[in-house]
């Protein structure tokens, strides 16, 4: 069966009116997958040593000197905190952490976290892009350095590049990181070019309104390097931004362009006997996030049956 991890923090964290990352996106998601027969579970806070596996104590304490008792504090021109924030974060990361160990040591072979902030835009010491902590990279480093994996892969299909993952792996030589992204957009990172410290990162880049079938061709080769990889775990970083409703993108995917990619990780993870483990990263049209989420989730669970 494919768990879902979820908490009622997720709506703690709340943007000024008007920003896309709000607190709706979480209701969206869970109302998209009311009727779906998920083993739901709570999602727990982080274990501090989780995160110091990508974060340093200092950014840590920094983040928590931030978060306001009231109202919303600024970190930069897209992302802010409010008294709830930094508890999301926290069980956003204990849950895909929860999920890394239940689908490792458990008969399930799939889950997917549903909880906000995003994560894949925060760098080591640098909250930017909506995201405080790298919720896939720690889940990653859980699967290696917790459960003593030789081999993770972390797959990241959101619109926009995942800069912060990047960063946290980039020195990784245990960690495949593959990314398609909209170039240009923010953040402006993800060229062909970084390849990290030892060739371990696949970046590439798509040009706005390439639509999907051209998405499907680059998964089609990035799998094929997954399962050339053999990971012991496989991480999605599962951004629906990339939908052709979403007003922060220019791809101009559709639902069952989510539904194949998913289905392409999924396959090769299979091939690979790894376990995957979803986090829900961007998507800001909230009926195409939905149904996005729900496609996303539908093919996660024919890995579990």
């Amino acid at each position: 069966m494919t768990l879902l991890y979820t908490h009622p923090s997720a709506t703690s964290h709340v943007t000024p009116p008007g920003h896309p990352e709000r607190v709706e996106r979480h209701q969206a998601v869970l109302d998209a997958l009311s009727d779906l027969d998920l083993d739901r579970r709570e999602a727990p806070e982080a274990a501090e040593e989780n995160i110091l596996r990508c974060h340093p104590a200092r950014y840590l304490a920094r983040l928590r000197a931030v978060v306001p008792a009231s109202g919303a504090a600024q970190l930069d021109p897209d992302t802010y905190v409010s008294a709830g924030s930094l508890q999301a974060a926290l069980r956003a990361v204990g849950g895909a952490c929860a999920a890394v160990d239940a689908v490792l040591d458990g008969p399930d072979r799939s889950a997917f976290v549903a909880m906000r902030p995003p994560g894949h835009h925060a760098e080591r010491e640098l909250a930017m892009g909506f995201c405080l902590l790298g919720t896939a990279a720690i889940a990653a480093r859980r699967g290696l350095d917790h459960h003593g994996l030789d081999r993770v892969a972390i797959m990241d299909f959101d619109v926009h590049h995942g800069n912060g993952t990047q960063d946290l792996l980039w020195a990784e030589p245990r960690a495949f990181f593959a990314s398609t992204h909209q170039m240009p957009l923010f953040p402006g990172t993800g060229a062909a070019s970084e390849q990290g410290a030892h060739g371990q990162i696949m970046n590439v880049p798509l040009p706005p309104g390439s639509g999907g079938q051209t998405a499907r061709e680059a998964w089609a080769d990035i799998t094929e390097r997954l399962a050339e990889w053999r990971p012991g775990l496989v991480v999605i970083s599962a951004g629906f931004d990339a939908h052709a409703a979403d007003p922060l993108g220019g791809l101009n995917w559709d639902d069952g362009d989510f539904a194949a990619i998913t289905g392409m990780i999924c396959a090769a993870a299979a091939d690979c006997g790894a376990p995957v483990v979803s986090v829900l990263e961007g998507g800001y049209d909230l009926p195409a996030l939905g149904r996005s989420a729900r496609a996303h989730v539908d093919t996660l669970k024919e890995l579990s049956s």
